[in-house]
């Protein structure tokens, strides 16, 4: 069976959808081999195998769906309605209302935590997609020991963020103790102190990103731009950009997902010091959940209002670059 779709090269947004549809083919391969082992037994039977390889497919998207509740939309649910009581387990939650919700601004943490991300996620996610597409720009250029660089650059985003909080702790504290400072000195240390470790562990994964889309920009275009008589410069802003922006869409979202949900290198690196200064959002919910008694149901507020500040500016961002794709 002739299953596979045609593959497109119009960037990273059509490998995702070719990703998708190829999954979704193999599933469907999956259930027509298992409604025609069926169809088999239905002959020995008396029983037609169409009839039995419908049950199969409604079988499957039953579970399908089965699981997406369980797994997804029932923890969610519960998740919000804990975020209203007061609780130490599950079991013995108390309906409270909007008092944990009240009490999230009185605490003056979080705000200044939320504050701390958003600018964290501003100055990364530009730093990060800049020197990321800058470096791929260059390895797309046939010179010797490209595949090397590469890989070297590639290679960080492979060392867990624990791990790299640790290094990177030592590797700051050595550099700052020759002016008898540390990572933990002030906020602001710690502040640049995760850009640079974001930017070292990320700027290798968006690279490999830019490089796909790079590579699958469709030639007769590039050359109909030399031929109008474009520069290099011209031709990069004018026609590589904007033909790049579904690979520009996909690491933007990536970086600032990224940015507002880190955790164990903020953990590992400066643990929210000096005064909780360089604590970030999901570093301020943890500690608010499991580091006081009592504010079980106010950890979980946090996380209920972090979710959707993530999903609007994660909307508002995707909107805002895919309105710029073009077509060639």
């Amino acid at each position: 069976r002739n299953f596979l779709p045609s593959f497109p090269h119009h960037g990273l947004c059509d490998t995702y959808r070719v990703t998708y549809r190829t999954n979704h083919a193999f599933q469907q391969l999956l259930i027509d081999i298992l409604g025609h082992s069926f169809f088999k037994k239905g002959v020995r039977h008396g029983i037609h195998g169409r009839k039995k390889h419908s049950q199969m497919v409604g079988i499957a998207h039953a579970s399908h769906s089965c699981g997406f509740y369980r797994r997804v939309l029932a923890p969610f649910a519960i998740g919000v309605y804990l975020s209203f009581c007061e609780f130490a387990t599950v079991s013995d939650a108390k309906f409270v209302g909007f008092k944990n919700y009240t009490k999230i601004f009185e605490d003056g943490t979080f705000l200044h935590s939320l504050w701390f991300t958003v600018a964290f996620t501003i100055v990364t996610t530009i730093i990060i997609n800049v020197a990321s597409f800058a470096v791929a720009y260059m390895l797309t250029k046939a010179f010797r020991g490209a595949n090397v660089f590469r890989s070297i650059f590639f290679m960080p985003n492979l060392i867990g963020g624990i791990i790299l909080g640790y290094i990177w702790q030592l590797l700051l504290n050595g550099v700052l103790a020759h002016w008898s400072k540390s990572i933990t000195y002030s906020g602001t240390y710690g502040f640049w102190g995760l850009v640079i470790l974001l930017c070292w562990q990320q700027i290798g994964y968006m690279m490999i990103i830019y490089i796909a889309g790079l590579r699958s920009l469709p030639s007769d275009v590039m050359e109909a731009a030399q031929v109008d008589g474009a520069n290099p410069r011209q031709t990069l802003f004018h026609v590589t950009i904007p033909l790049m922006m579904p690979s520009i869409t996909v690491c933007t979202f990536l970086t600032v997902t990224n940015g507002f949900k880190l955790f164990d290198q903020n953990l590992a690196l400066t643990n929210g010091a000096p005064s909780r200064a360089s604590e970030m959002l999901a570093l301020n919910i943890y500690t608010t959940f499991y580091g006081s008694t009592g504010y079980e149901g106010v950890g979980q507020a946090k996380a209920v209002i972090f979710f959707l500040i993530v999903a609007a500016v994660t909307l508002i961002q995707n909107k805002l670059t895919t309105s710029k794709e073009v077509s060639a």
